[in-house]
């Protein structure tokens, strides 16, 4: 009877010991998490989450296109974040910035069974059956940058004020021209929602009487890629003689922008501002092609939408106006109104020019 006895004390005394061992949830902090799209590892459940026995969570973001620095950094911002909850980052880019190429993708990304999907979307309305679709399967949908439709998200994290964007944009631009002359736009894509809210506030600033003598003689479009953006720039200065300067609210022309006028050697005859990354933008502004220009830190919006995934995920918010969250670093964000819809933002547009770029360059 006792060698009985000892055998099944011994046995439980086993069990309990490979329980001890056991991992802890998912999002302690232990594990490091993988932005392999093929690994989904298993999280053990804990009394905290009921006890039920989960899959980790799979988060997943979506650019515009491969191949784009600004949108490696908010992948980069938002897989930091996603690693730091402790959960499986999915990182995607098309190698084309079109509506097509992300509906395949966001397909794809529904098959995966993903809790959260944050898009920049190339298109407003063109992927809102594919965004519907997830959110019908139970995915939390948000934008970021560049939004999609109200109906298409429960959430848009933005960079900055829009208004706010355009008119800087514009009264910098004025100022680096003395206050007239023939002024044109390089944009991204004719669909890209917030290059397009941008262009408007630029135009209503530029309906102010003291810009009488300022002239918006084109808005071109690059399509956020290099060569185009280069051909659309020098196709500017060729269709303008007299054009003074050029405004780019996107980083791949701006930087486009700046090595035509820098090759021509056009410096100071058409001035150049915009929105730009200081790691591309330090040798335009450190040789004057670009007296100044503007950003948000990338990082910083990936990040932000991260922790909105994480959110709206675990219930925290579920983004109605009033909503709280803690981002992180970024500390306590609110969800405000955003027309039909809603969104939480980063910050305000912060200037670069040569007395801060030497320390910006080397950030990102």
């Amino acid at each position: 009877m006792k060698k009985v006895f000892g055998t099944i004390l011994t046995a439980v005394m086993l069990i309990a010991a490979l329980s001890a061992c056991g991992g802890g949830k998912d999002g302690s902090g232990g594990g490091q998490a993988s932005s392999s799209p093929s690994s989904s590892g298993q999280a053990s459940g804990s009394p905290s989450s009921g006890g039920q026995a989960d899959e980790q969570k799979k988060f997943a973001i979506v650019f515009k296109n491969a191949g784009n620095p600004y949108g490696e950094k908010e992948m980069e911002g938002y897989k930091n974040a996603i690693e730091e909850l402790g959960y499986e980052v999915i990182l995607k880019a098309p190698d084309q910035p079109t509506a097509e190429a992300q509906i395949s993708m966001i397909d794809e990304l529904i098959s995966q069974k993903v809790n959260a999907l944050a898009i920049v979307g190339n298109d407003p309305d063109a992927l809102q059956p594919a965004l519907e679709k997830a959110m019908n399967a139970g995915i939390k949908v948000l934008s970021l940058d560049s939004a999609v439709n109200a109906q298409s998200r429960m959430l848009h994290i933005n960079q900055a004020d829009p208004e706010r964007i355009g008119r800087t944009l514009v009264q910098g631009m004025v100022e680096m021209i003395g206050g007239s002359g023939e002024i044109a736009i390089l944009s991204a894509t004719s669909q890209a929602t917030n290059q397009n809210l941008w262009i408007e506030w630029m135009k209503k600033e530029l309906e102010d009487p003291k810009y009488a003598d300022v002239k918006l003689v084109k808005v071109a479009y690059g399509d956020d890629l290099r060569d185009k953006s280069v051909s659309e720039t020098e196709a500017l200065l060729k269709s303008y003689p007299n054009l003074k300067g050029i405004i780019s609210p996107t980083t791949v022309g701006i930087a486009a922008a700046g090595k035509v006028l820098t090759d021509k050697g056009l410096k100071g005859k058409v001035q150049l501002t915009g929105l730009g990354l200081p790691s591309e933008m330090a040798e335009y502004i450190e040789s004057g092609v670009c007296q100044w220009m503007y950003l948000w830190n990338p990082l910083d919006v990936g990040y932000l939408s991260g922790y909105a995934a994480d959110a709206l995920v675990n219930g925290t918010i579920t983004g109605a106006i009033g909503d709280k969250f803690t981002a992180g670093k970024l500390g306590e964000k609110e969800v405000i109104a955003d027309g039909d819809g809603t969104q939480v933002m980063l910050g305000d547009p912060f200037k670069f020019d040569a007395s801060n770029i030497a320390e910006w360059k080397d950030v990102y």
